[in-house]
């Protein structure tokens, strides 16, 4: 019997039983004696289950719950995870903290945490978790916080399945308005929070910077639904976060980079992923070709000029004045 369903069935037996002796419990399991002890130790100590033994019954039984678990029936976690995964959680942990400036999912996720810490055997977090946060830096560049309030109010539309009223900010024209949404999906790119929904002020699909909402409220009336596979269709065929069609009516909107790294940058091309559909291949001279499609060059223009001298686009020309173009008037700001 693996150790997770014998740990769940010493529980059952417990509870059905109300009270289970010592050798019932080893005849269920057919373990030895050291291993049941170990088993019930593992039970209480590091899984809070509230298990004592009754001396007049001569058998175990499940106590009250104590402290913060004070009045709450005791129940196994659904989930098991072995150390690794843990110190995995962990990391995963330091990620979700840094949504936002208020801390406020963290805290809400600090139950959580502190459970880890006893599975890792420091119930107080000194030893792993301690160690963990020394030992392991998570830098996010270019990070647009997100107000904690908007982000709850934009989650608790998308998974009640509810429209929001949101005043939003398109920073390009610089002009704040009023629109309803339907939300679908919530996308984390490049330290950055974005949301996929249904305008229905252009009964459309479209993507928000959530950085840029300036109100935001849960409306009573149920979103639209859009089927998964639409909304990925409509918005994951550009490049970055700049939406695209991949594939039918909307494909005209697609165009096909070719970019050559020199042979000093090609280490590190070789070995990027720009574009979940690029195709690479290594030249005869040393350089790397790399092409990959995109809808609105915006982004893709701004990560070829952060290559400078050691990227080319060969094609499509379009592409290669819009760099071009770039470039001529970013060294106008040093004539």
């Amino acid at each position: 019997m693996a150790n997770t369903e014998r740990l769940y069935k010493i529980e059952r037996l417990i509870r059905a039983r109300g009270t289970a002796s010592f050798r019932t419990l080893l005849q269920e399991l057919e373990v030895s004696p050291a291993t049941l002890k170990r088993d019930l130790e593992y039970l209480r100590s590091r899984l809070g289950a509230p298990i004592e033994y009754d001396r007049d019954a001569n058998g175990y039984r499940l106590g009250a719950a104590v402290g913060a678990d004070a009045g709450r029936k005791h129940e196994l976690p659904g989930l098991w995870f072995d150390e690794s995964e843990l110190y995995s959680l962990l990391m995963a942990h330091q990620l979700l903290a840094g949504l936002d400036e208020e801390g406020l999912l963290a805290r809400h996720l600090q139950p959580l945490l502190e459970r880890i810490h006893q599975l890792l055997g420091s119930g107080d977090g000194s030893a792993a978790g301690a160690a963990l946060e020394q030992r392991v830096r998570i830098v996010s560049a270019l990070k647009r916080p997100v107000p904690s309030r908007f982000f709850q109010r934009v989650a608790e539309a998308l998974l009640q399945r509810r429209r929001l009223h949101m005043r939003y900010l398109t920073r390009g024209r610089r002009e704040s308005g009023e629109r309803d949404v339907s939300p679908q999906r919530l996308v984390h790119y490049r330290s950055t929070w974005y949301l996929d929904a249904w305008c229905h002020r252009v009964e459309a699909l479209r993507r928000f910077a959530l950085d840029a909402i300036e109100d935001a409220q849960v409306l009573e009336h149920k979103a639209r639904e859009v089927p998964p596979a639409q909304v990925a269709k409509a918005m994951d065929g550009g490049y970055g976060i700049y939406a695209g069609a991949r594939a039918g009516a909307g494909s005209a909107q697609r165009h096909w980079a070719t970019l050559r790294f020199d042979r000093t940058a090609s280490q590190w091309a070789s070995r990027e992923q720009w574009h979940p559909e690029q195709q690479g291949q290594w030249l005869d001279d040393g350089r790397y070709e790399l092409r990959l499609p995109y809808a609105d060059d915006t982004e893709l223009v701004m990560d070829i000029l952060r290559q400078g001298e050691q990227v080319e686009v060969a094609e499509p020309s379009a592409l290669k004045r819009a760099v071009r173009a770039r470039l001529a008037a970013a060294l106008r700001q040093y004539e």
